[in-house]
């Protein structure tokens, strides 16, 4: 705590900067071409005199992301202005670097619905991948045992556990469970945080960094009060120390040497927000979250267990698919995170006000139960990887209806955003179990390694 009498150091000295800049009536002979004339623009610059580049090490980013660290319980946290895609690249590439130093094996075992970000930082860096089944394509959260099973089970210790928690259904993992185990076995835990920033403010902290994950990523922008593409990485305080000094030089390489100043000026306020009142709102919200749930409940929709201040609901016990319950709420001007066949998921903020509560309860209640629909999830294929599958992310492909798929090897993920989460995985062997599923989540075309280059024999 400052010293009485001190001066307490700025909340947002990146919006300080800025602001600051812009009032000054500064002649802007750099980029970008605006030239700060209009609204959003007068706030858009450059790295300038003072506005140190992303990465650089100092400045008033760093200040700032000092603020965020200290916020998060960090030890470092590093901005991202490129979502979690950039942090899970950088996440993968510190897990690589402290292997190879240690003269391990880059091995990494991974949750089965890791975000197709998390195979295109693999395939480039070179990483092999081990694979911990989940219960469905969204949902894998293996317990200490299942995870203890699956480390006797390699031939060689991982060079890191990745798993992605909260999914996109909301299901959580039991993080400190999980983070005894490699902890026991001097492995390190990398968590997809991306869509529980909020966590660490709860009035209960169940965030990822806080129950023993090493690194994490989180995507700010999905659940605080931040611009699309807004994302921290987060470095734990018990982490390997090498890591700290490691973490610009990891975002710096995959990262645009021409980051959003509107989307770091965003994190920068962030901050504030977080400290002046944010956690009440956040409590306010997961209380009212909860009291809805319970009534939606008590109606007879099917809600989800999960994170506090997301709706996950099953509707077809209502007589509705995801896509169909979707497409009735936007008869009535409410757009959705995601559906499919089986789920609507639908993000809470205290942005949403009590308002939007209300609506949405009214709607729901206003959508006449019918007899239930069936289960029709077909089975998850069983995996056959007949090809590396960085050779085959980064082979020559070609486009194929997925239809007529059966038996080739699938080069390109074929997922869509949300909920970017690969049916099968790049070097895979398509069967008929896998066609299946690509018909039920709607899925037409797949990207198949070219004939030519497909060495494994059998097509």
């Amino acid at each position: 705590m400052n010293s009485e009498g001190s001066r307490r150091k700025p909340d947002t000295p990146v919006c300080d900067f800025v602001r600051n800049y812009g009032e000054q009536g500064w002649l802007r002979l750099h980029m970008p071409g605006h030239k700060g004339r209009g609204a959003l623009e007068a706030l858009d610059i450059t790295e300038i005199r003072g506005a140190e580049p992303l990465y650089s090490g100092g400045g008033i980013l760093r200040e700032s992301e000092e603020i965020a660290a200290e916020l998060f319980g960090a030890d470092r946290t590093v901005y991202s202005a490129e979502g979690s895609s950039l942090c899970i690249h950088a996440m993968l590439f510190l897990a690589k670097m402290r292997a190879e130093q240690r003269g391990e094996k880059a091995l990494i075992l991974a949750g089965r619905n890791a975000h197709r970000s998390f195979l295109s930082a693999a395939a480039l860096l070179g990483l092999e991948i081990a694979w911990l089944r989940g219960e469905n394509l969204l949902t894998c959260c293996p317990d200490g045992i299942t995870l203890e099973r699956a480390l006797a089970e390699l031939k060689e210790k991982p060079a890191a556990v990745y798993l992605t928690s909260p999914d996109y259904l909301g299901n959580r993992a039991d993080i400190s469970a999980l983070s005894r185990v490699c902890r026991s076995r001097g492995i390190p835990l990398l968590v997809d945080n991306a869509h529980g920033a909020y966590l660490r403010f709860l009035p209960r902290d169940e965030h990822p960094l806080t129950l023993g994950a090493d690194l994490t990523c989180d995507s700010a922008h999905k659940t605080l009060p931040v611009l699309t593409g807004g994302a921290y990485l987060h470095i734990s305080r018990e982490a390997d120390p090498f890591w700290r000094g490691q973490a610009d030089r990891a975002m710096a390489l995959f990262a645009s040497t021409s980051p959003s100043w509107l989307i770091l000026q965003s994190l920068d306020r962030c901050n504030a927000e977080l400290r002046n009142g944010y956690r009440e709102k956040l409590a306010r919200l997961a209380e009212e979250t909860d009291r809805l749930k319970e009534r939606l409940r008590d109606q007879g929709w099917e809600i989800m267990d999960g994170e506090r201040i997301r709706i996950t609901i099953c509707p077809r016990s209502f007589g509705y698919t995801g896509d169909g319950l979707h497409n009735l709420l936007r008869e009535r001007k409410m757009e959705c995170e995601f559906s499919d066949p089986d789920y609507l998921v639908m993000m809470l903020t205290p942005e949403t006000g009590k308002d939007g509560l209300e609506k949405l309860e009214k709607a729901l209640r206003e959508i006449p139960r019918r007899p239930p629909l069936p289960e029709e999830r077909p089975p998850m294929p069983e995996p056959d990887q007949v090809m590396p599958f960085g050779e085959a992310l980064l082979a020559p492909a070609e486009k194929v209806a997925a239809e007529k798929s059966a038996g080739r090897i699938l080069a390109d993920p074929c997922v869509s955003c949300p909920p970017a989460v690969p049916l099968l995985i790049s070097g895979e062997r398509i069967g008929e179990e896998a066609v299946r599923c690509f018909r039920y989540y709607g899925i037409s075309d797949v990207w198949c390694v070219c004939r030519s280059f497909d060495f494994s024999g059998g097509i």
